[in-house]
């Protein structure tokens, strides 16, 4: 049963989030969208809660079936006279929601999620001794968590988020920077709300499309084809659409400088995941990837359509780009990829 939770909403207004919840969401060309942020692209329904959980499987088959990198262990490990550790997910993914009134803050609303993909709720399992807050833009049917579990719903793409200096232990972003329209800031309330001696952990994917292992800037300079003309044409429709959105679509690429250029991490571990696209890898486990990623793009290619559209595109040019590239996806000519950027990091002793 859903309940009914007071929740304290932005600009000092009380709200609920309980049988209808319609006043979180939009219906844009067709799909449903979040009101919280115009920044972020893609639609927050019932399908790209089943594309979020196929990423999710992704990350686990790379993470040797865990939901997260780092030395999470060593520093989320309990100390005798300390507080409870705590983890804040930032773009904690799709779930099913509702209203906790536990809110004191003015700016965000505190929720509760299940969903047997979301990473929270496995890390609340994992670290049942310490307190897991999710945050993510857009509320869904609810269901049971561990009760070290908590969501709460806010848009991360402003100048102040609304949690207390030197907080948690952990934080984890996953998938923000197409939402996020200052990275270098965000990276700076990372800093800020992460204690002394805390891990942070950030996993974004490349934009650029990939094929016979050369990607678009590599073809483009040697003067090769791609053998995948409509996939590439939709991927630079994509980024140009996030360019004309204000988000820098370098920033997945750019993640370790711009850690060091916060000047308040060290410890900065790099790490690329190539992600095979389709049915083509001969190994068991990277065929197994393929074939999820393959699920992921079939499902996330007509989800953009409302994206094209909003940014001027006609109908029949939005339809005909997705076609193609769906064309290309079910029979490639090529082994596409793509590829995914993860850094984790130690913040200093004391941050200059």
């Amino acid at each position: 049963m859903r309940l009914n939770y007071p929740v304290v909403f932005p600009l000092n207004q009380i709200s609920f989030v309980g049988e209808d919840d319609s006043q979180y969401f939009c219906q844009l060309y067709g799909r449903r969208f979040n009101v919280l942020s115009q920044t972020y692209p893609l639609p927050a329904d019932e399908e790209e809660v089943r594309r979020s959980e196929l990423y999710h499987k992704i990350l686990q088959f790379l993470f040797d079936g865990k939901s997260y990198v780092g030395p999470m262990k060593e520093v989320l490990t309990p100390r005798e006279g300390k507080e409870r550790c705590r983890i804040l997910d930032l773009g904690t993914g799709g779930g099913f929601w509702y209203a906790d009134a536990s809110s004191t803050l003015s700016d965000r609303v505190p929720i509760y999620v299940s969903l047997t993909e979301n990473r929270a709720i496995d890390l609340a399992d994992e670290f049942p001794t310490a307190e897991v807050i999710g945050v993510d833009l857009a509320p869904l049917q609810p269901r049971e968590v561990p009760e070290n579990c908590t969501f709460e719903l806010c848009d991360l793409d402003q100048f102040f988020l609304p949690y207390p200096s030197e907080h948690f232990d952990v934080i984890h972003a996953r998938f923000m920077h197409t939402g996020i329209s200052n990275y270098p800031r965000f990276l700076n309330e990372i800093a800020r709300m992460l204690r002394p001696g805390g891990l942070v952990i950030l996993v974004e994917p490349d934009p650029e499309p990939i094929a016979d292992g050369k990607t678009a800037t590599e073809l483009a300079r040697s003067g090769q084809p791609s053998g995948m003309r409509g996939w590439f044409t939709l991927w630079e429709a994509y980024a140009q659409c996030l360019r004309d959105k204000g988000i820098d679509v370098k920033v997945p690429a750019q993640l370790p400088t711009l850690l060091t250029n916060t000047r308040a991490f060290d410890k900065i571990v790099t790490q690329e995941g190539n992600i095979p696209i389709g049915f083509w890898p001969k190994d068991p486990v990277a065929l197994t990837i393929g074939q999820l990623a393959w699920m992921n793009y079939d499902i996330m290619l007509p989800a953009l359509k409302p994206l094209f559209l909003s940014a001027g595109m006609k109908d029949w040019e939005a339809k005909k780009l997705i076609e193609e590239a769906h064309q290309d996806l079910y029979y490639p000519l090529v082994r596409p990829s793509t590829r995914l950027h993860i850094v984790h990091a130690i913040k200093k002793a004391t941050s200059l």
